[in-house]
């Protein structure tokens, strides 16, 4: 039985740093790749279309709704993101594990449609350690940063509430390890044991 890829969401108030985590655990696994999502924010500062994000405006992602493009999609901060479901599927199929990068909203709308898929929440060390992050990597106004640490408290319930693992980044290479281990785990426990039994005892 040819190995299928598993979903594997991960989810953290901005300033949290899951988007550095998720580079790092995609450089440092095999066959995983990260989901490219569409939006409809501007660009920010190095950001590369169709690297960091799929740039595209209102009009183009209601349509993508209208024809079912998409596995989810939610409006965050005001701007619409989305993750392409035919991509999703073909690399799910390819035997590639899928990492998303996004938010609450659209990792339990992902779990709803893959019940397999792997949610793992990420937690920062404290709300006094969130704002200072939210203010040294600069680009986000006074006004933003405070919405973002009121949409964070309910993030931060729904994370801990919903999704399956909850950990802490306030350790980088911790978090990674984790993280790392958390998807391990996950290939080890869908293991075909019958195949492994016929392979030992025959």
């Amino acid at each position: 039985m040819a190995r299928k890829g598993i979903p594997i969401v991960l989810s953290a108030p901005s300033g949290t740093g899951k988007t550095t985590l998720a580079h790092l655990l995609v450089n440092s696994m095999d066959k995983l790749c990260l989901s490219v999502s569409y939006t409809t924010r501007a660009i920010r500062g190095i950001e590369q279309d169709g690297i960091s994000y799929h740039f595209i405006d209102k009009n183009k992602f209601q349509e993508m709704i209208n024809n079912n493009e998409f596995i989810e999609h939610a409006l965050v901060h005001g701007n619409l993101y989305g993750s392409s479901s035919t991509w999703t599927q073909e690399m799910l199929n390819f035997g590639k594990d899928v990492l998303f990068d996004i938010d609450v909203q659209g990792g339990l709308q992902i779990k709803k449609h893959y019940p397999d898929a792997v949610t793992i929440f990420v937690t920062p060390p404290s709300f006094i350690e969130l704002e200072n992050r939210l203010h040294l990597r600069g680009t986000d106004s006074k006004e933003d940063i405070e919405q973002r640490l009121k949409a964070a408290r309910l993030e931060i319930m729904v994370g801990l509430e919903k999704y399956d693992y909850v950990i802490n980044n306030e350790k980088l290479d911790r978090a990674l390890f984790d993280l790392t281990a958390i998807i391990r785990a996950h290939h080890i426990m869908r293991i075909d044991r019958e195949k492994i039994k016929n392979r030992l005892m025959s």
